[in-house]
């Protein structure tokens, strides 16, 4: 069996493993020295834990679009970044509106409920019909043509809500009763970090349901699975699948407004990181299932929180924290070459790989 294992060995695994072996030295080993060093109290790194979190659970509510989508039609939906910036980006002139009339602190809960469903349903509303123009036309061409097509209307959904909208930034208004933090003990945590953490878990959970146990669920399970056999047993494949570009535009809407609780700010652009990161969640969690989009997206979430200042700052690197979407993408690479189906991805039959 060795002699087998050896033979299959090539100079390009020999130099994969040796750059993985040198990441993991590293990670330990600055890990080590700044935990030696003292240098951050408990305190901060409870803080950063929360941010990681917080980051986490919006970063999921993204990723299972992208899961989603990938579970039935086998491809990457790169425009669902401006999925999830068309949401909030207009739930902010709602926001202002409801200062304009005094409802914003006035009825707090009412208002970021609006905001909320104004934000889900425009998501929602361009998932669909980025699938009924876009996509659906294209479902049997070669996966090469649907994925630029993705790039494509990412693109454009970029510059067409930068000429509706204009190109500058648009500022999120605080609410009174999400200012200041709360304390657990002798743990600090702000308000809008709480309710972004506990919204998204709710929120995933309300999905999930969804996926698994309602009559919706399992069509796109079935469709996902195979889809002309689900059309024989009855099933309306395009209403399915357009659904389920529905509930991951909607899932993004939702995410979208928890962000601006963390980042109170919308322009045009502020899709593309976010959108990435749960890109790269979805992978590390396993492309296509669910509870590892979300798995993947709060690793990711604490690793681009806590990561930097815990093993880059060890290593020497001046200003750690602004090489952390170098670690988010570094991630992603990584899961490609040494695991590409992900933590809890299953592996493909050929027929779907």
């Amino acid at each position: 069996m060795f002699r087998n294992w050896m033979q299959r060995i090539t100079l390009t695994d020999v130099v994969i493993w040796a750059i993985g072996l040198a990441i993991l030295i590293g990670v330990i080993w600055g890990s080590i020295v700044t935990l030696g060093t003292g240098k951050y109290s408990t305190a901060t790194w409870i803080d950063l834990t929360l941010i990681g979190l917080a980051l986490g659970g919006v970063y999921a509510l993204i990723a299972l679009g992208y899961t989603l989508v990938y579970g039935i039609l086998r491809m990457i939906n790169f425009a669902h970044s401006e999925v999830f910036m068309s949401g909030p980006f207009t739930a902010t002139f709602a926001a202002w509106a409801l200062v304009g009339a005094g409802w914003w602190n006035k009825y707090p809960i009412l208002s970021l409920l609006i905001v909320l469903g104004v934000s889900a349903v425009v998501s929602s509303i361009i998932a669909v019909l980025l699938e009924r123009i876009a996509y659906r036309p294209l479902r049997t061409a070669p996966r090469l043509v649907p994925l630029i097509t993705a790039i494509g209307a990412s693109f454009f959904l970029q510059y067409v809500f930068r000429g509706l909208y204009g190109s500058g930034l648009k500022g999120y208004p605080e609410m009174t009763i999400l200012q200041g933090f709360w304390m657990l003990g002798s743990i600090r945590v702000f308000k809008t970090q709480a309710v972004a953490i506990v919204g998204a878990v709710i929120m995933m959970l309300i999905l999930y349901g969804i996926v698994q146990w309602t009559k919706l669920g399992k069509a796109m399970r079935s469709v996902s699975e195979n889809k002309e056999v689900a059309a024989l047993m009855g099933i309306d494949v395009d209403k399915t699948i357009s659904r389920t570009f529905a509930i991951g535009g909607a899932a993004a809407g939702m995410a979208g407004i928890l962000y601006l609780l963390l980042f109170p700010v919308a322009h045009f652009f502020m899709g593309f990181f976010p959108g990435l990161k749960a890109f790269t969640a979805a992978v590390l969690g396993g492309i296509g299932n669910v509870p590892g989009a979300f798995l993947g997206a709060m690793m990711l979430g604490l690793l681009e929180s806590v990561g930097p200042s815990l093993f880059l700052d060890g290593l020497g690197i001046p200003a750690p924290y602004q090489l952390k979407d170098a670690i988010a993408f570094s991630v992603l690479v990584l899961i490609l070459i040494f695991r590409p189906t992900g933590i809890l991805g299953e592996r493909l039959a050929q027929a779907k790989a």
